[in-house]
């Protein structure tokens, strides 16, 4: 271990937060274009119905098609931040997502289009694990919930411009021009990310963040990145964290990004604009309740209790939904924003896998969590608009079809029953008290010894 350095300098504390923070806003926007192209899809639902004459399945397997990828991913996502680093990981993940978009915007059938959201979700499938490795890395660990919660806030920031803003923009522009355009921006995102920024403090000639604490730094990997995979991947907690987001956040990904803005167009006669901004209550209350979330998971110092406490919360909507006679105004958009707020608790999962494993692992543990919430939203998608379609009545509005609230109540079922399952497995997660109970361990052993 590394001694800790008392002799840092007031100008190289200077540098190294500036050049934290500056690093830390260049991932930030890379995650922003992550929301945007996960929420995207709901949108401009409609508009994909008629141009590539889908059915409500289609639809959602045209949609899901970012999760297909992004959750196959996720595991090898975590051993590239672990190994590779953020730098090299976001730089290639934006040009991969930029070029999918441009494909998905100028697609002329489906097959295209399908083959550019597999291209997105490609790219973007490494951002959200190499931030959260970033942050591993240049800040406290004490404060990693919270940074957690922040950074989920202000990638909601993406979902919410996909969701509203989209839609009015939509009203002057074709989603084409808007798909081609986040393209080039995802594209000169990387160039920046590459001459910026830097995998650790050390390799820009600054102290390490527990250097500048007074801790001694953390050791180094001590054996190779496949036995350490496999020693998270045989952790039981781990798989419950995972299991846990299949439902909870899964459900919201699914329900924003796809059906919530045809439910309200649909069953209760509102334009694409008024009805996406339910998503965007769904997505804004996401968001707060990320960053408080992540501030009261520190501040208690216990992290089982909040995730719980959303799944039960999450459940409750999902059925509040199915049995209430809510619509538009006050009580549809009270439903909306709960159900956005419930999610916001699975933000707690990331500090709770992080401290059960050594901490050279912390991106293929937080790799294997996040895996959960693009499998439940890959398998809610479609299966949403799978038993839609069970009971459709045939109906075909200007190339559109069109379901009842019926169609829709057996699809909010299907949600429910995946939510109850995580909150089930939400009973698994170990409580860590913001320790690594691992490092912890080992240092009481050699106490002892």
């Amino acid at each position: 271990m590394n001694s800790p350095d008392s002799t840092i300098s007031r100008a190289e504390l200077q540098r190294f937060s500036r050049l934290r923070w500056t690093i830390y806003s260049l991932l930030a926007l890379a995650f922003i274009s992550v929301f945007f192209h996960r929420m995207a899809p709901g949108v401009i639902a409609g508009d994909m119905m008629v141009a590539f004459g889908t059915s409500a399945a289609a639809l959602g397997s045209l949609a899901a098609a970012y999760y297909y990828v992004y959750t196959a991913m996720q595991i090898p996502s975590g051993i590239l931040a672990d190994t590779l680093g953020p730098r090299i990981c976001v730089t290639v993940g934006s040009v991969l997502a930029g070029i999918g978009s441009l494909l998905f915007a100028f697609a002329p059938d489906y097959t295209i289009a399908m083959t550019g959201r597999l291209l997105v979700g490609l790219g973007v499938s490494v951002v959200f694990v190499a931030f959260m490795k970033n942050n591993a890395m240049w800040f406290s660990e004490r404060n990693y919930g919270a940074i957690s919660g922040l950074t989920i806030f202000i990638g909601n920031l993406g979902g919410v411009v996909a969701a509203a803003p989209l839609g009015m923009v939509l009203d002057v522009f074709s989603w084409r021009l808007v798909f081609a355009l986040a393209g080039v921006g995802s594209i000169a995102l990387a160039a920046i990310c590459w001459i910026v920024v830097r995998n650790r403090p050390e390799d820009a000639g600054l102290p390490s963040i527990r250097q500048i604490e007074g801790q001694l730094s953390h050791p180094a990997r001590q054996q190779s990145w496949m036995k350490d995979f496999v020693q998270v991947s045989r952790n039981p907690r781990i798989w419950a964290g995972m299991m846990m987001n299949v439902g909870m956040l899964g459900g919201l990904l699914a329900f924003a990004g796809l059906w919530g803005v045809p439910l309200m167009e649909q069953v209760h006669g509102l334009s694409r604009t008024q009805a996406s901004y339910y998503t965007s209550a769904a997505l804004l209350g996401f968001a707060f309740s990320c960053l408080f979330m992540g501030l009261i998971t520190d501040r208690l110092g216990r992290r089982k209790p909040p995730i719980i406490f959303s799944c039960a919360l999450s459940c409750g909507v999902w059925l509040a939904l199915i049995i209430t006679p809510w619509g538009p105004g006050l009580s549809g958009f009270a439903l909306y924003t709960l159900l956005g707020i419930g999610a916001g608790g699975f933000v707690a999962v990331f500090p709770a896998a992080r401290e059960i494993v050594p901490p050279w692992s912390a991106g293929m543990a937080i790799a294997m969590v996040n895996t959960g919430s693009f499998l439940g939203a890959a398998i809610i998608q479609p299966g949403f608009g799978m038993v839609m379609d069970i009971g459709w009545s045939g109906t075909v509005v200007e190339g559109v079809r069109w379901y009842d609230m019926e169609d829709f109540r057996r699809g909010l079922w299907f949600c429910f029953g995946i939510c109850l399952f995580s909150l089930l497995a939400s009973l698994g997660i170990k409580e860590t008290r913001g320790r690594n109970v691992v490092i912890e361990s080992r240092v009481n052993i050699s106490k002892n010894r």
